[in-house]
């Protein structure tokens, strides 16, 4: 701890660090997250994520191959981009902790954050209500409408932690040979869609900050890249729903999500394309589900997000594309 208390002091110019707080270890034994009280700072405790890079890996389902590994190492250096590309904006309406310091150097990243639970969003949820759900849906659609047309700078050129291109390792796993024959063609819909904008890529319920207001601010940006966003609508349904309430909420959390993205994009795009957007989005989002669980199908067989109502999109877009 010595080490992050001088990292601290020299980086914010503080008078001095009381405590260190491990929150939590990084996955696979990437470093950990800290929450530190300092002292002669703008505020009285910070958020240190502490990444080091390790020579062996122990991913939890085995996953410990140079590939995933140096996809993890890129994850990093693109949230350090993403925080440094928003360090003086203001988000309002898509809250997002602010950057204080950030380093890279050897096998290291140093990231000094501001700390969300003292500015009112302390609280952390494994399940969700309706209402609960349909506030970080607000995000995701401000967040959505605000980097609508953005291009991935120093991001991942295709957003979501999931994508065909960085997962070989989990196609050549794959059991579904229906699915398998037609992960390509799905991640080309995807990719081909017409109207983009940066997506969250890892946006589930673990990753938002609730307010006790009902606010919510988000975390964890390693993953951001260019997407359609139901990408992460539907990563964020299936991290809070099973089976019977995705298809019980469906068409009234799309219904709402789409009407807060109307709003957030009546700045950048005329009504009829904003119409367009909704409309291939909409339809997108089964494609998006399928794609999903044709990671799940590599990776996790068995997960219990891989349940009838997963089964049936996939199996409807699998039908769609008529390959089998």
């Amino acid at each position: 701890m010595k080490n992050i208390e001088a990292k601290i002091i020299q980086s914010l110019n503080v008078t001095s660090v009381v405590s260190i707080n491990t929150i939590q270890e990084l996955w696979s034994g990437y470093g950990y997250i800290y929450r530190c009280y300092i002292e002669g700072f703008k505020a009285s405790s910070i958020i240190v994520k502490h990444i080091e890079f390790p020579d062996q890996t122990n991913h939890p389902r085995g996953w410990n191959t140079e590939f995933s590994h140096k996809r993890k190492i890129k994850s990093y250096y693109v949230e350090s981009s993403w925080y440094l590309s928003q360090v003086k904006l203001s988000h309002d309406d898509w809250k997002i902790p602010e950057l204080y310091y950030s380093s890279s150097q050897d096998n290291e990243i140093f990231l000094i954050l501001e700390d969300l639970n003292a500015v009112g969003f302390s609280l952390r949820k494994s399940r969700v209500t309706l209402e609960e759900m349909k506030n970080c849906l607000v995000w995701l659609a401000n967040f959505h409408g605000t980097m609508f047309g953005e291009k991935p700078k120093n991001l991942w050129r295709i957003g979501t932690y999931w994508h065909l291109t960085t997962r070989p390792d989990e196609y050549k796993a794959m059991k579904n040979k229906s699915l398998k024959n037609a992960a390509y063609a799905i991640d080309e819909k995807l990719n081909q869609a017409t109207y983009k904008t940066l997506v969250h890529g890892d946006a589930k319920v673990a990753n938002f900050c609730f307010s006790e207001n009902g606010r919510v601010a988000a975390v964890d940006f390693q993953y951001v890249g260019e997407g359609c966003g139901i990408k992460d609508v539907v990563y964020f349904i299936s991290s809070c729903l099973n089976e019977d309430e995705c298809q019980q909420y469906e068409l009234e959390l799309l219904d709402y999500y789409f009407n807060q993205l109307e709003v957030a994009l009546k700045g950048s795009l005329i009504s009829n394309e904003i119409h367009l957007l909704i409309d291939e989005w909409r339809f997108l989002y089964k494609y998006a589900w399928a794609d999903f669980c044709r990671f799940l199908d590599g990776w996790s067989p068995g997960h219990w997000k891989m349940h009838s109502y997963s089964t049936n999109l996939t199996n409807e877009v699998i039908n769609e594309l008529n390959l089998k």
